[in-house]
């Protein structure tokens, strides 16, 4: 699923739907083995990650619906691969969160707060 990026709101709900569809070990896993071994067959995915047929169809269904990798028929086979385009929002955003200059802080002083 890819949102386009009209304003924050629409850049931000792209960023929470990639995180989301990472929040599971599992996923990880997946994306591990799909960088290490691109064109992954969905069987050698079961059979690697070690999770029943069903519970990793999920999740690379979840992972497909966010864009993260594609799969492409090959017969009675899908092969799956990584669409490392699709995490350049969340690229963007973790290599921006930097600390704030010394001295900078949203709180009011306390002589404010009185």
């Amino acid at each position: 699923m890819q949102i386009r990026s009209d304003d924050g709101q629409t850049r931000d709900a792209e960023i929470a739907v990639l995180a989301k569809a990472l929040s599971h070990p599992a996923r990880i896993r997946i994306l591990r083995m799909l960088q290490a071994a691109p064109g992954c067959i969905g069987g050698e995915i079961v059979e690697a990650i070690g999770l029943a047929q069903s519970t990793v169809s999920e999740h690379l269904r979840i992972l497909k619906a966010a864009g993260v990798i594609s799969g492409e028929i090959d017969g009675p086979r899908i092969c799956y691969a990584l669409t490392p385009a699709a995490l350049a929002p969340l690229t963007d955003l973790i290599s921006g969160l930097t600390p704030s200059p010394a001295g900078a802080c949203c709180l009011p002083a306390a002589k404010d707060i009185a």
